[in-house]
């Protein structure tokens, strides 16, 4: 399968501008999830890829090809939409063959992958069927195989699960992930979903107001978000952000939150030497704090303060204490969670090696 890039796109809507200069290069057999809030430019991106909108301007090359002139049918790409678009007076093998009707291939070869793309998708119970006759699910995955029969270079999701319910939605990220994993193809896949996006991605591009914020594997943008969209878009609950003033006290350098609480930040990997004094935005994950009654033995902190919220989920509990204006959200067990009531007081600590630092004005990573 071929990599994907694009090069200075660019692409207005009269004097809005959609997106501006994004680069970005996706590798063979990536796994690429295209992440962000409504509005951000994602599904725009992934329709120039198709051909389906024009660009302002900017290149997109598939292996060495600039397609960026070609129509949608020869950029050897395959789409799956948010809605099944499926024929609905066809069965599922009339569906499935469809789009390969035009291709002037043998009739063989038609049937040979009409076979192997139902067996692989666990379609061939269902062939004769028409969509009114099936799930949700089950239409999903006949819209998938329509794609696949294409032997397309790169494979397009957009939101293709955002119409199903919790249950089927996790049916199908685990059909789409094992179906990447057995056939390797490229894959482009647009999201507001941010589990679909950690779940399913090799590489996620984190997109807001147009601009990629990050782009990089899943464990890179939730442990190492690069400005605070990106921290507070990424997890949920999402990070708690503090903010703070950076002091040096005694050879060590601390981040002073409300009621002089001091945080440690020895050994934290600044990208340059921070200055005594700068306003930072200090962030901490939920699931990073000692619960209570099992302090952390390298901690940067340790917070003493009362229970606000007891909010229990079945897996876990989230647990929010009270902190100035704001609640500060930690996860804790459900055993552990059981022992605590609204208003008690508890001490939880924070680790050193998992301390987030922004600047409190540009918002970037320190």
């Amino acid at each position: 399968m071929p990599h994907v890039s694009f090069e200075h796109i660019v692409k207005k809507y009269g004097e809005v501008t959609v997106l501006d200069g994004l680069n970005l290069a996706i590798e063979d057999g990536d796994f690429l999830v295209l992440l962000g809030p409504s509005g951000c430019g994602k599904s725009t991106l992934l329709n120039l890829i198709a051909g389906l909108n024009e660009m302002t301007s900017g290149r997109i090359m598939i292996g060495d090809r600039d397609v960026s002139e070609l129509d949608p049918k020869d950029r050897g790409l395959a789409m799956v939409f948010q809605s099944y678009a499926l024929y609905p007076t066809k069965t599922v093998r009339g569906n499935l063959k469809f789009g390969l009707a035009a291709s002037k291939l043998p009739n063989e070869e038609i049937d040979r992958r009409i076979t192997w793309a139902s067996e692989l998708l666990q379609l061939d119970q269902l062939m004769n069927r028409k969509p009114a006759q099936l799930s949700g699910g089950q239409r999903q995955r006949v819209a998938i195989g329509r794609a696949l029969v294409k032997h397309a270079d790169v494979l397009l999701f957009d939101e293709p699960l955002s119409n199903l319910d919790a249950k089927l939605r996790t049916e199908m990220r685990m059909e789409i992930k094992k179906l990447h994993d057995a056939l390797n193809p490229t894959i482009v896949y647009v999201t507001h979903d941010q589990i679909e996006a950690m779940t399913m991605a090799t590489k996620i591009a984190v997109m807001n107001g147009g601009e990629i914020q990050q782009f990089g594997t899943p464990d890179d943008v939730y442990e190492s978000p690069a400005n605070l969209f990106v921290a507070g878009f990424i997890g949920t609950p999402q990070m708690n952000l503090l903010r703070a003033t950076l002091r040096a006290s005694d050879n060590r350098l601390m981040a002073v939150l409300a009621d002089d609480i001091a945080v440690d930040l020895g050994g934290y990997p600044f990208k340059a030497a921070p200055s005594d004094g700068a306003e930072v935005i200090l962030g901490l994950r939920p699931e990073h704090f000692s619960t209570p009654g099992r302090p952390e033995e390298n901690a940067a902190c340790v917070l003493e303060r009362p229970v606000e919220v007891i909010e229990r989920t079945g897996s876990d509990t989230i647990v929010s204490l009270s902190f100035g204006e704001k609640l500060l959200a930690l996860r804790a067990a459900p055993d552990e969670a059981a022992t605590l009531s609204s208003g008690d007081r508890v001490a939880v600590s924070y680790p050193k090696n998992k301390l987030n630092l922004f600047d409190a004005h540009s918002g970037l990573r320190l």
